[in-house]
């Protein structure tokens, strides 16, 4: 059974930098498609950043200049550098994948950006 498992939240001032990581462990496929979304409180999930298992990118418009998504195929991670943050990145970050035709989520890492 697929599990992706993120890691790397916490406290952070602004201005600061986060790296996350997630793993999707449980599969003997490589995975399609990988990417991260986001929750800020009383929003609704949004697209941060994606990349396919080629190493092509896409990024929410408002992310592009500070995020960098970037994965390694041997262990079916992906990574979210997160700089020059702000306190409006305040929220849960989720990472998904795409496996085998089915789509996997995990159950989020809190970033909370002090002001």
């Amino acid at each position: 059974q697929v599990q992706m498992v993120e890691s790397g939240g916490g406290l952070v001032q602004a201005g600061g930098s986060l790296r996350l990581s997630c793993v999707a462990s449980g599969s003997i496929f490589v995975a399609n498609t990988m990417g991260w979304h986001r929750q800020a409180p009383g929003k609704q999930r949004e697209f941060v950043a994606s990349i396919t298992r080629g190493g092509s990118t896409n990024y929410a418009d408002s992310m592009k200049e500070r995020f960098i998504i970037s994965r390694d195929n041997t262990k079916n991670t992906v990574f979210l550098q997160m700089n020059s943050l702000k306190p409006e990145d305040t929220g849960v970050y989720y990472c998904n994948a795409d496996i085998a035709s089915a789509n996997y989520w995990g159950k989020g890492t809190l970033v909370t950006v002090s002001s």
